[in-house]
């Protein structure tokens, strides 16, 4: 007779088993209860790691561009004030053509000066302005003057016409008035050329390409503060 048959059989303990599937149960529970009360801590302080990135991309973004460091906000609370090692934001430069005419008669007799200047008038940003970021949950607003011509560069100046009357003879005073309102017109010709328009589109595209985020970039011009 096999010396197998007088060993006792194992008996299964359902109470042992009981108690294991109770204790592992119990840890899993307390695990997934200390995961759930610390779950909004660890999501405010990614969700606030997330925006202090997105802050300091924005930033870098706008030294790439304007060389300008801009004031921004997070939760309407400052967090980088504004600094900028520039004062303008040249973004657009076009050829500009005018002329000017002065035709005056005096007692039967006429004088006639025509002018024809060449400018490159640049469009851009007044930097010396507010200039503010704004991160909010849903988009990314930039706050910044709108576009204007920075200046115009004379290039050219032609003298179309210098016609003395007889009595009526152009004096210096009158050749240095025709002159100087050359620059002002090429800057009001610039600005009705639709240079300002693009150059407010071609920053918002210059910004958007560098700022990297899922929350799209929001631009808002607003009318610059007059100068005192």
């Amino acid at each position: 007779m096999s010396p197998d048959r007088f060993q006792p059989r194992r008996k299964f303990s359902w109470p042992l088993a009981f108690t294991l599937i109770v204790l592992i149960a119990a840890g899993l529970v307390t695990i997934i209860f200390l995961r759930l009360e610390s779950w909004p801590g660890r999501t405010a302080k990614q969700s606030a790691n997330e925006i202090e990135r997105l802050g300091r991309d924005v930033r870098d973004a706008f030294v790439e561009v304007a060389h300008l460091q801009p004031r921004i906000l997070i939760n309407n609370r400052v967090y980088l004030e504004k600094t900028t090692a520039t004062a303008e934001l040249a973004i657009l430069s076009r050829q500009i053509e005018v002329d000017h005419e002065l035709l005056h008669t005096w007692v039967g007799s006429t004088k006639r000066i025509k002018l024809h200047g060449s400018f490159t008038a640049k469009a851009g940003f007044d930097l010396q302005q507010d200039v503010t970021v704004d991160l909010r949950p849903d988009e990314i607003a930039v706050r910044l003057p709108h576009a204007s011509i920075l200046g115009v560069e004379q290039k050219q100046t032609e003298v179309l016409a210098f016609e003395n009357g007889l009595w009526n003879r152009i004096s210096a005073a009158d050749l240095e008035n025709e002159l100087a309102a050359l620059p002002e017109l090429a800057r009001q010709k610039a600005a009705e050329s639709g240079i300002l328009a693009e150059a407010e589109t071609a920053l918002q595209k210059q910004l958007e390409e560098r700022v990297h985020a899922e929350r799209p970039v929001h631009i808002v011009f607003q009318d610059a503060t007059p100068k005192l």
